[in-house]
């Protein structure tokens, strides 16, 4: 087969890591920058060119988009699908996912547990907002920010109301946040591939920092999830529509509660801490669909 990874960076851990776990079993890997493609669009003829050449022979795409580029990047996965390629993430449920208020309804109509949310359209009442969470700390999250960059902790509502009205000021997206105390500064990351967790990792923020994120300098270690850890996961990538799908929680006294599912999770940090192959099962994966 020939696999095409979309990623605007071959060097990167989790390109590089497909490419040799594709070339291991045997198949054509390329790296496809698909910031650099040119979609052209006519009747029934989606056609997209690469480094001035036509992109043909492609079985198979495994997309890698950041977040900065969703759009594009989105609109580059829906050619491929125009032409009837099979892509490891639909370009619907990669839109999905990077809406971080729309998971969270989608997730919360499912019936997964959840930190308590707020969000308001620039609300010029902050005090209020602030008060509909009931406690203090507050965490506050740019719906665009990525790696735990654009998170806040305010330790009073007074701080709250302070950075949601600059926010507001900016006309910057934010949501508010409980901070789950019992979580102790961890989360879990279970890594699911077609319905099934194939790794799960606890990452603890460094001291000082409420950030677990590995990006922010967390450590990371393997942990043997609950079952119900393991069912939310995989719902979670289910309501998502994710065959690919990076499922962070917090554990709490009420059991798991879903932060973010990722499209584009990275794979050093679950390879390392877990010691398997993940970049394997999501060959396995392709596949099994091509």
């Amino acid at each position: 087969m020939k696999i095409a990874v979309l990623s605007a960076n071959p060097r990167l851990y989790s390109t590089s890591r497909l490419v040799e776990a594709g070339e291991k079993r045997r198949h054509d890997m390329i790296v496809v920058d698909h910031t650099k493609c040119v979609l052209q669009i006519e009747k029934k003829n989606p056609i997209i060119v690469y480094n001035g050449k036509e992109l043909t022979g492609i079985d198979a795409v495994i997309p890698r988009i950041g977040a900065s580029v969703t759009f594009f990047g989105t609109a580059v996965v829906r050619q491929f699908e125009m032409q009837k390629i099979f892509t490891a993430v639909e370009s619907q449920a990669l839109v999905k996912s990077r809406d971080k208020l729309r998971s969270m309804q989608l997730l919360s109509r499912s019936g997964l547990g959840l930190p308590k949310t707020i969000y308001s359209n620039y609300s010029k009442d902050t005090e209020s907002v602030v008060a509909m969470l009931g406690s203090t700390p507050i965490i506050l999250k740019l719906l665009e920010g990525t790696q735990g960059l654009g998170i806040i902790l305010a330790e009073t509502k007074k701080a709250a109301q302070s950075v949601l009205e600059a926010f507001n000021g900016l006309e910057a997206r934010v949501i508010l946040q409980e901070f789950v105390e019992e979580a102790k500064g961890a989360d879990i990351r279970a890594f699911v591939v077609e319905g099934k967790v194939v790794g799960a990792m606890k990452r603890q923020a460094k001291e000082g920092e409420f950030r677990s994120n590995l990006h922010r300098g967390g450590s990371a270690e393997l942990i043997t999830l609950s079952e119900e850890e393991e069912d939310a996961a995989i719902k979670a990538a289910r309501v998502m529509g994710l065959g690919i799908a990076g499922v962070d929680m917090l554990q709490s006294s009420r059991g798991p509660l879903i932060l973010e599912v990722n499209s584009s999770p990275g794979l050093e940090g679950i390879e390392a801490a877990t010691k398997k192959d993940v970049a394997k099962e999501i060959i396995r994966y392709v596949e099994r669909h091509v």
